[in-house]
């Protein structure tokens, strides 16, 4: 058996769980050698007890080992489990990091700075407009969007990052042979296609379920330097995410709505605890200067050249003066969002200062 197989059969087994893996591996060493303990050997662990140490004992009767490496083949799924190098750096962090992914696609894409994009499944139009533009802008600017693969705002985050052609991740609520939302698999192939990921910590045949989502959600903030919340009712799965970032450490962003709307509601309560407030990609940038090391900031993503033409006409545009945004884009002829995603990259790059007032002046 080799390492990741017995990470497999522990992810399956419901009494089970990372925690308490990780309590046995600290006393026991390696997992592959917790199937021939006695159970009353691992019961006496701290935390573990008779139940989960007959559960590992007698796995066999619950989980069938080479039928799951069967399906994984057949669906050309990849595995890696939590000692693997190349398993996600952040995630490895929180206090119960999922014992396996499975995964299609690049974890490359989880790696470096990353914002996971939340909401409300029944988003307004603002919402979903709100969550393509920041999903781009960010994505431009080389930062990672992981987000959930629901309808409405994560769709949306996702959309945006891949207009983008930047880096974007989906965490699923339900295993890879699942996939729900049903209309999202063809989003999940675009992404999986242009160098994105999608992934699940859920034995194969696992249904989406009231227990799978928030699960799912400690690994999109897991996975996320910073969360951004957009349209959220106060009692939802995005807020869940939200409580789940802090006690990850993780920085919680919120856009604001309308005081009328009921998908308003948890963004605000965020807002009056603390949360970082929205109205532009630039603010979620220049909290990263705070949270991320300077060798680990974002790079932006590049197109031909040294500069690509969307940049060389925002610099010409831009000429000598110090200009408001809405003039630029103005003088641009180019679309708001393209202006705004085109000047934060040119800001990392360090050609443009954004000055007060949504001012810009070219460096060089």
């Amino acid at each position: 058996m080799t390492r990741t197989e017995a990470y497999l059969i522990l992810n399956a087994l419901r009494l089970v769980g990372p925690v308490r893996v990780r309590k046995l591996r600290e006393v026991f060493g390696r997992v592959e050698d917790l199937f021939g303990l006695p159970s009353g050997k691992m019961a006496g662990v701290e935390g573990v007890g008779q139940a989960v140490a007959e559960s590992i004992r007698e796995w066999e009767t619950n989980f069938d080992l080479a039928a799951e490496l069967k399906k994984i083949a057949q669906l050309k799924l990849q595995v890696v489990d939590c000692e693997d190098p190349s398993y996600p750096p952040l995630l490895r962090e929180i206090h119960d990091p999922p014992m396996v992914l499975y995964y299609r696609g690049d974890l490359g894409a989880v790696r470096g700075a990353c914002v996971g994009i939340v909401g409300t499944r029944e988003a307004t139009g603002y919402g979903i407009e709100l969550a393509k533009k920041l999903g781009y802008q960010l994505a431009y600017a080389g930062v990672g969007v992981v987000s959930g693969l629901a309808r409405g705002i994560d769709t949306a985050a996702h959309q945006g990052a891949l207009a983008a052609k930047g880096r974007t991740a989906g965490v699923l609520g339900c295993s890879m042979d699942q996939m729900y939302p049903p209309e999202n698999r063809s989003l999940a192939e675009k992404m999986v296609e242009v160098g994105g990921c999608v992934m699940s910590e859920f034995c194969l045949g696992t249904a989406p379920d009231r227990q799978t989502f928030p699960m799912r959600n400690r690994i999109v903030s897991g996975l996320s330097k910073g969360i951004l919340v957009i349209e959220a009712a106060r009692a939802s799965g995005a807020m869940i995410t939200a409580k789940q970032a802090l006690e990850q450490g993780r920085q919680v962003f919120a856009v604001p709505g309308r005081v009328d709307q009921a998908q308003s509601g948890g963004c605000h309560q965020l807002l009056k605890d603390g949360a970082r407030l929205v109205e532009s990609a630039e603010d979620v940038l220049a909290e990263f200067e705070f949270l991320i090391p300077r060798d680990e900031m974002p790079v932006p993503v590049m197109r031909e050249g040294n500069l690509g033409p969307e940049e060389k006409k925002v610099l010409e545009g831009l000429g000598r003066e110090e200009l408001h945004l809405d003039v630029l884009t103005r003088k641009c002829g180019l679309p708001s969002p393209v202006v705004s995603a085109t000047l934060l990259k040119l800001e990392l790059k360090h050609r443009v200062r954004q000055m007060p007032g949504k001012y810009f002046t070219r460096i060089d």
